[in-house]
């Protein structure tokens, strides 16, 4: 394939920067297009797998990532009414079991040092440009100039403006709502730090874990509730809510209530997509991350799929005589497995928010690392 092809990527996330880095280490002149007015995450935390830390050796920041992150050495899952420990996974072997680390995260950590490989890729990082549209290749902006390329590629996320060309549709709401909190690690959250994980029970759940140097937790409550469906990221919460939902929860459920009602708190919807049957139009159209393939949180593996997504596209293309090959071949390496995590995070939903949490970890456990996520390597899986 031509290296003169100009690949336009709409979205500056997780999986936009990237593909944006991966792609231009390739030789492709990359031009990417984000509508806020400077690039930057939101104040939270993400957790990369190994296979996600895989596709980010590749743009050559696994271990700058690690450092700047936590590699946690256990984890476990909780009951909800006594704290006892269900089932403990032990996460001190990831590097020699996968070759690659197991990291907890700040996101905007994590940005920062997916758009220095960007940059240092000679990715055209550009900025307050909002694209309301697309004619072909071609993004159309909101102050109605265009930027034409030879592939267009969405990674804009759940409400995608590239999606609408695949489907109408909107994202749905998914039944759950989350609220989240960073709270620094203090004395009396010691223990729990020092032992990261979930608290399971009826409809809801609890994750913790730790961010920069395990001096702050990241918190998320979910629960199923009906009549809000916001996704909106940064939509102030009231902390009333969930003092009321997990009310009867244990005593390690408590702590992490009162730490996080002492912090600013917000409260999204999760909004997810269906699979779609098809990622590419007129072989100059394609869709990576959150904008193919929006999936719930309960694998941890939204923000993976995105980086697994970014590596094989931008593999595909090097490998290929055209675009239309490069497509094709990212599709075919690309659209069963994540269409699977898609189903599988649904599943494993119901499985931590049973109505019996006791029978959480009887017999074979399914999560990400039972299920054999962890194994996937983007650098290496055929295109």
């Amino acid at each position: 394939m031509s290296r003169n092809e100009k690949i336009v990527i709409v979205g500056g996330g997780i999986a936009g920067m990237t593909a944006a880095a991966a792609i231009a280490k390739q030789g492709f002149p990359v031009v990417l297009l984000e509508s806020a007015p400077q690039f930057g995450e939101i104040g939270a935390g993400v957790t990369l797998s190994p296979n996600a830390m895989k596709g980010l050796d590749f743009i050559g920041v696994c271990e700058d990532v690690a450092a700047a992150g936590v590699e946690p050495t256990r984890q476990r899952i909780q009951h909800w009414e006594d704290g006892r420990t269900l089932v403990t996974m032990d996460r001190s072997t990831q590097r020699e079991k996968y070759g690659a680390p197991y990291v907890t995260i700040h996101r905007a950590d994590l940005h920062d040092l997916l758009t220095g490989a960007a940059r240092a890729a000679g990715v055209d990082l550009r900025t307050d440009c909002a694209v309301v549209g697309s004619e072909g290749a071609t993004a159309i902006l909101a102050d109605g100039s265009r930027v034409a390329g030879d592939l267009l590629i969405g990674a804009d996320g759940v409400k995608s403006v590239i999606r609408q060309r695949f489907e109408p549709a909107e994202p749905h709401f998914t039944g759950h709502v989350a609220w989240r909190a960073l709270v620094p690690v203090t004395p009396e959250l010691q223990a729990l730090s020092d032992f990261p994980g979930i608290i399971i029970g009826p409809g809801a759940m609890i994750t913790r874990y730790n961010i920069r140097g395990s001096t702050a937790m990241n918190l998320v409550f979910f629960a199923r509730q009906e009549g809000w469906t916001d996704d909106g990221w940064t939509i102030p919460a009231d902390p009333s809510e969930i003092q009321a939902i997990y009310a009867d929860w244990c005593d390690d459920a408590q702590m992490l209530i009162r730490a996080a009602c002492e912090q600013p708190m917000f409260k999204w919807a999760i909004n997810a997509r269906s699979a779609l049957p098809d990622w590419i139009i007129d072989d100059q159209v394609t869709l990576i991350g959150d904008s193919a393939h929006a999936m719930t949180p309960f694998l941890g593996h939204g923000a993976a799929c995105g980086i697994e997504d970014a590596v094989i596209i931008a593999r595909a293309l090097a490998a290929s005589p055209d675009i239309a090959e490069g497509l094709s071949r990212y599709q075919a390496a690309r659209h069963e497995r994540a269409s699977w995590i898609q189903s599988e995070s649904n599943a494993n939903a119901d499985r931590m928010q049973a109505q019996d949490a006791a029978l959480f970890g009887i017999g074979e456990t399914k999560d990400e690392e039972s299920l054999g996520l962890f194994t996937y390597d983007c650098r290496t899986e055929p295109v």
